[in-house]
């Protein structure tokens, strides 16, 4: 049977931490004589508070990587063990669209992960993928380009393999960008000298066309590299108005960071991390010091009180970090501060995205082998806006 959407969970975020009441999801946190005090809050926090509501629209899912949207309204997902899955009218379809087997592999970390839909798909039907496979003995990863027919999905093209990959360190996000080309963050599979090498793909960000040309503009000539220096990066986005491009990358032990991309940048792994800088190599814009979030999956906020707010979903943090990039400001500087939210509400959380209304949407990553799954994982939560 379709897995139906459950009712409406109806959590509203409580208000931000102030000066003497901490504050979590759940409302105020209990005074120092185990008593519950009223939260009082200011104009500013009032402004500040996650304007949404929660309701958790799947329970069950196995262990999902990335969210997409159709024009029609129908949303599409990946599950790592192989499933390109699809919602419609708010039910999980029994059958995937399609169900990867050998020589896929979804050892480790690899399995299905990124997802994109094209653009024009009205007119073509095309959605791209990532994923992992057997190469020999070795473990590789390849991009793939889908046709989409009703509930059915086929392989259409390879647009790139012969990624390097691994047990762990396989990148994995696929975005397509304002320009309407694809990029492709892939990690180092433990070799961090691969990295800084111009002639592998692994430890990089990598920009191809849609039909898996190179573009004439990519820094190296003939090459898919747009930036080295990438230890696991997976995560991708865009500023909604300045165009700038973000990454979020995992650091060694904590270190994990936020970086800048620009076109032919060397980020620096493993020459340096954190707030180490050298010539040639660009500083990262945020980092956890001493702390882990692990950072996977991110979005903008296009609308509403939080605008142009960069979030970011967090694995072993488990946790969204809200980076506030409202007005266009220091974009270009270093040491911008997150805010926590939900952390610890659902564990661990593999991506976050913006739907065409507004609406957030989580995935919970808690099956993957390093969590700690409740009855209900994993679960795709959704945060609609009250405004």
């Amino acid at each position: 049977m379709d897995k139906k959407i459950p009712m409406l969970v109806g959590i509203t975020l409580a208000l931000m931490l102030s000066a003497c009441t901490p504050v979590g999801p759940h409302g105020p946190a209990p005074s120092s004589n185990g008593e519950e005090e009223a939260a009082q809050s200011t104009p500013e926090e009032e402004e500040n508070s996650f304007p949404y509501e929660t309701e958790v629209i799947a329970t069950g899912v196995n262990v999902p990587w990335e969210v997409d949207f159709l024009p029609d309204g129908r949303m599409l997902f990946t599950e790592r063990p192989g499933q390109l899955r699809m919602i419609t009218d708010g039910t999980i379809m029994e059958e995937p669209l399609i169900s990867f087997s050998a020589p896929f592999s979804d050892e480790g970390e690899g399995g299905l992960l990124g997802l994109a839909i094209d653009p024009d798909f009205e007119n073509n039907s095309y959605v791209y993928v990532y994923h992992s496979y057997k190469k020999e003995e070795d473990i590789a990863n390849r991009v793939l380009r889908l046709i989409i027919d009703g509930q059915e999905a086929s392989i259409d093209k390879v647009l790139i393999d012969d990624i390097p990959g691994g047990v762990n360190h396989n990148g994995g996000r696929i975005k397509i960008g304002p320009d309407r080309l694809l990029y492709v963050t892939t990690g180092e599979r433990y070799e961090p000298d691969m990295a800084q090498n111009s002639g592998e793909w692994g430890g990089k960000i990598l920009r191809i066309g849609l039909d898996g040309s190179i573009p004439s503009d990519n820094p190296i000539s003939g090459s898919p590299v747009y930036s080295l220096g990438h230890r696991n990066a997976q995560g991708l986005a865009w500023h909604p108005e300045t165009g700038v491009m973000y990454s979020s990358e995992h650091g060694q032990s904590n270190l994990d960071e936020l970086n800048i991309i620009e076109k032919g940048g060397n980020y620096g792994w493993p020459l340096i991390e954190g707030d180490e800088a050298a010539d040639g190599l660009i500083r990262s814009v945020a980092h956890s010091g001493s702390e882990t979030w692990a950072p996977s999956g991110m979005t903008f906020v296009s609308e509403g009180p939080w605008k142009n707010s960069l979030l970011v979903g967090g694995l072993r943090g488990e946790q969204v970090l809200r980076f506030d990039l409202s007005n266009n400001r220091v974009e270009q500087s270093v040491g911008l501060i997150p805010e926590v939210l939900y952390e610890g509400e659902w564990g661990r959380i593999r991506s976050i995205n913006e739907g065409p209304d507004g609406t957030l949407y989580i995935l919970t990553n808690n099956r993957d082998g390093r969590g700690i799954p409740s009855a209900d994982d994993d679960q795709i939560i959704a945060l609609k806006p009250l405004y």
